[in-house]
């Protein structure tokens, strides 16, 4: 169970970093050969701020065992001043500033984004990873609480951290499942319709088991599930690409990514999904060997492996 449990964490923080990279590569590109090629003319799969915080988040579970989000803000607003070229959307920039300006704690000045509702984007979502691993023992009402803990700190309006809560709770339903028996969508869906605590999500996730028993393509998919920056958009049809490609890590991916959208986080949320079912072995040797910065994620993904082995609580599977 241990050498399973291993493999399925480094390839859900492997294939999340690496889904982040190539959703980042796939700007304007609609043809998949294109990608794949342009893929593997890259010199290097260069991650988004998606992965940066998600890596922060998997460094401070490590040290702390859990997470202060007024410290967790202040180290995103040092690596965002380190890198802000990797992607920060508005949001959080307008969070950073203020803070810098004003002293206001991060929790407040998230809440007055948008005139005082908050973020309900699925930034706070491509980031929940390492929520999920640590916690993927504890009860639902545990994994809740702590992805909204981890949300706030830039997303709290209700449907930003409800995205971040079900993606979470979808993380751990792939860590948990055998990629050699069947599952079946419908009952995933289920789960996570039950899991959810905002209608206009749950209304979203019930449209993926039609889609996927009618045969729908990526692109009627991408219609129906929507691509904009909410998270009940984005995340329906990531979850709808990683339900329609289980069994293939590339495949799961490059239909994330190629119908438009906020192309990285689908990228990351749908690569989390399937490097956790799947494993490590099921991603491309070459797409890793390209991933930056991959022995220090590996590393962060191991330790949490380490850790949540001996964390008390039921399973959430």
């Amino acid at each position: 169970m241990t050498v399973d449990l291993h493999s399925k964490f480094l390839g859900a923080m492997i294939g999340s970093a690496i889904g982040d990279a190539v959703g980042e590569l796939a700007s304007g590109q609609t043809n998949r050969k294109d990608l794949v090629d342009h893929i593997g003319s890259a010199s290097e799969l260069r991650y988004t701020e998606s992965t940066v915080m998600s890596l922060a988040t998997a460094s401070m579970l490590i040290e702390r065992e859990a997470i202060d989000a007024q410290l967790l803000g202040h180290i995103f607003k040092e690596l965002f001043r380190t890198e802000p070229w990797r992607g920060y959307s508005e949001g959080p920039r307008q969070i950073f500033a203020q803070v810098e300006e004003t002293g206001v704690g991060y929790l407040d000045a998230a809440r007055q984004l948008y005139d005082g509702q908050g973020s309900w984007g699925c930034g706070a979502a491509a980031r929940i990873l390492p929520i999920a691993l640590y916690h993927h023992q504890s009860p639902d009402e545990v994994i809740y609480k702590e992805a909204e803990k981890a949300a706030v700190i830039t997303h709290s309006h209700p449907l930003g951290i409800d995205g971040a809560a079900v993606l979470a709770r979808a993380e751990v339903k792939a860590l948990h499942f055998n990629f050699s028996r069947p599952f079946s969508p419908q009952a995933i869906v289920n789960v996570l319709a039950g899991f959810s605590r905002v209608e206009q999500l749950r209304d979203k996730l019930q449209l993926i088991p039609t889609l996927l028993s009618s045969e729908a393509p990526p692109s009627e998919a991408a219609e129906s599930c929507g691509l904009g920056p909410g998270a009940h958009e984005s995340l329906s049809f990531a979850l709808y690409s990683f339900l329609r490609n289980p069994h293939t890590f590339m495949e799961c991916v490059l239909c994330a990514v190629l119908q438009g959208g906020v192309r990285s986080i689908l990228g990351a949320t749908a690569g989390a999904m399937a490097g956790g079912y799947l494993g490590i072995e099921a991603i491309p040797v070459g797409w890793q060997n390209k991933l930056e910065n991959r022995q220090h994620i590996e590393s962060l993904a191991r330790e949490l492996a380490a850790r949540s082995i001996s964390l008390p609580g039921s399973s959430a599977g």
